[in-house]
């Protein structure tokens, strides 16, 4: 088994060398999309949407993001995670324009599914872009940091948001996004390729296709990848179960706005923690607690209905997602291959957008024939399950344990 823990300058420095056209673009982008996600619905009632509508819109930022997995692994495959950035963010700055100048409902649909595309893109490209440019043993460091500035743009951006649209208008927000999305462009543009991609593309020759790729490593897929699909549900889940509770239990809006930032404030805490521990330990160390955490959250929910109770109770789920930090892309990146990776992760990506839809849709469905208390505790009891399924598969594709198999 190779040592995967000396030489810590050497991956301190290999942090250091791609933290700004890593990190850069990625706090930039997220502040841009969280400036926007609040507003979508407001968009789109101010266009005369019913609430289903404007809900249905909301939507289409995820289902741009489905639509866009596969598609932005063949082509990311093809120009490079470098180029695939920069048109991201091109594609990214025409949906923001778009959505901004809507005039009617059909075209804020097609600019924020656009902006769902192009998010797909970004997201893929920086994965892979990591993948290639941080050695193992820093990988769970370097992608949870990743989520972490993620989170943080996410957290900063609805208040930049709001001090636009406060000055100028709903519209403002988009504005905002489409900045940080050229401010981002701008980033990519001028900080140095250390993956030397074109280099790469040049030498390996036509791509694959990105149905070889999922076919010859279905399997992992299928494994693995119902796992990742188990923790992106009950990521989502957390943020649509928290509020309804707590609108259940007589909160008003800023007590849950309170009691969100509390459990976001500690969720953010710990991606770098996180990292750690999957770098140090293992990924199962981080990928099994994160999963009986956010569990036992869900369980525990309805036996809270004082402030400080559903707080303490939504804290326990923040410290289930923080504790999984970056987890889905470092698995992912764990088991992708040398030849054809972004393909893959295409593949790897939709498996944990479609978990990202489904959690949700389970909530609700759920909560139709059963208390919303009781459908907690039942999704709580999954989350469990989920755990067991990822102890069995997540140690057989762990590069740090030496355990890796080859059945990819």
């Amino acid at each position: 088994m190779t040592d995967t823990r000396g030489g810590g300058d050497e991956r301190a420095g290999s942090l250091r060398a791609i933290a700004l056209s890593a990190y850069g673009p990625t706090l930039l982008g997220s502040t841009g999309a969280g400036a926007v996600s609040p507003i979508v619905a407001i968009s789109a009632r101010e266009l005369g949407a019913s609430v289903g509508v404007a809900a249905l819109l909301v939507g289409m930022m995820g289902l741009g993001q489905l639509l866009g997995d596969l598609p932005s692994g063949a082509l990311a495959a093809r120009i490079g995670e470098r180029r695939a950035l920069l048109v991201a963010a091109v594609v990214e700055a025409v949906g923001m324009l778009v959505a901004a100048l809507a005039g009617g409902l059909a075209v804020l649909f097609a600019g924020v599914l656009v902006i769902g595309l192009a998010g797909s893109l970004f997201g893929l490209a920086r994965q892979a872009y990591l993948t290639e440019a941080v050695p193992v043993p820093m990988r769970a460091r370097a992608l949870s940091t990743l989520g972490g500035v993620h989170r943080i743009g996410y957290f900063v951006g609805p208040f930049i948001g709001s001090l636009a649209i406060t000055r100028w208008g709903t519209e403002s927000a988009y504005a905002v996004g489409g900045v940080a999305s050229i401010a981002a462009f701008v980033l990519v543009l001028v900080a140095p390729d250390v993956t030397r991609s074109a280099e790469r593309l040049a030498a390996a020759g036509a791509p694959r296709s990105v149905a070889s790729v999922l076919i010859q490593h279905r399997h992992v897929l299928l494994t693995l990848g119902t796992g990742a699909m188990c923790v992106a549900g009950a990521r989502a889940i957390r943020e649509a179960l928290v509020p309804l509770w707590a609108e259940s239990v007589g909160f008003s809006p800023a007590q849950t706005s309170l009691v969100f930032g509390v459990a976001g404030a500690i969720d953010m805490a710990l991606f770098y923690p996180s990292g750690w521990l999957m770098d140090r330990y293992g990924r199962v160390a981080a990928a099994v607690p994160s999963m009986v955490v956010l569990g036992l959250g869900m369980a525990l929910l309805p036996l809270a209905t004082s402030l400080v109770a559903v707080t303490a109770a939504a804290t326990v789920l923040g410290v289930g997602n923080g504790l999984g930090a970056g987890l889905i892309m470092t698995l992912g990146a764990d088991a992708s291959p040398a030849d054809g990776r972004t393909q893959f992760l295409g593949g790897w990506r939709l498996c944990a957008d479609v978990g990202r839809a489904a959690g949700p849709l389970a909530l609700s469905g759920l909560s139709t024939i059963m208390s919303l208390g009781a459908s907690a505790v039942v999704l709580g009891a999954g989350a469990l399950v989920g755990a067991g399924w990822l102890r069995i598969w997540v140690p057989r594709h762990d590069p740090t344990r030496g355990t890796a198999t080859s059945g990819r």
